[in-house]
């Protein structure tokens, strides 16, 4: 299976929507500019680097074409004196990481696809895609990540997005129509999530 050219606008556009994640992240905890730009680059290839690791797929994607690199870190630089003087809530980081959450996820399973996995495994490197990089920032920042806490849905957003792609694109879907919807999936539910407290239920 050959990846659709879809597939790298949806990479760009989440390495960049992690990119500004990674960015309000850093500005919230009074990093400088270095600060900022180690932890919106760590954001943004953190999913993509585990990815091409497991799947064998060398030289990792940015190594092999610098200008994701330099994007990031322009990108990087440019929010940062955007935002000098903006007052971050906690809660601004939510729309460009759930935004990058579903891009990642759907180029994750993509991938892959590609690479002749398993729908099963694809959902699984879909989700490995889509959280890796916020997991690195939250380290990074002294937080613990937003996967492993008792919050509300995280990962199981990513996988349903993922599920939703892959149904769609097995039961003959043209990948114009199964990328944007699994992203629009995993974007929706994460952002419902949050908004009305949708957690997994735990243990009585």
């Amino acid at each position: 299976m050959s990846l659709d050219p879809l597939i790298t606008v949806v990479s760009v556009l989440g390495l960049a929507a992690f990119t500004v994640s990674g960015v309000i992240e850093a500005k919230r905890k009074e990093m400088d500019l270095v600060g900022a730009a180690a932890v919106a680059f760590i954001t943004a290839v953190g999913g993509g680097t585990v990815r091409d690791i497991l799947l064998g797929r060398y030289p990792i994607f940015w190594i092999a074409d610098q200008r994701y690199a330099l994007g990031i870190f322009a990108l990087a630089v440019v929010s940062f004196y955007s935002l000098r003087t903006a007052r971050l809530a906690s809660s601004a980081i939510l729309v460009p990481d759930a935004l990058g959450l579903g891009l990642f996820t759907v180029t994750g399973a993509s991938y892959a696809l590609a690479s002749h996995a398993s729908l099963a495994i694809a959902s699984l490197l879909g989700v490995i895609t889509g959280v890796f990089g916020g997991v690195l920032r939250d380290v990074v920042c002294n937080e613990i990540p937003t996967v492993f806490a008792r919050t509300q849905l995280y990962a199981t957003c990513a996988l349903a997005g993922a599920w939703v792609y892959l149904l769609l694109g097995a039961a003959g879907v043209v990948a114009d129509v199964t990328i944007p919807a699994g992203v629009l999936a995993t974007f929706a539910l994460r952002i419902a999530a949050v908004r009305f407290d949708l957690r997994l239920p735990g243990p009585r």
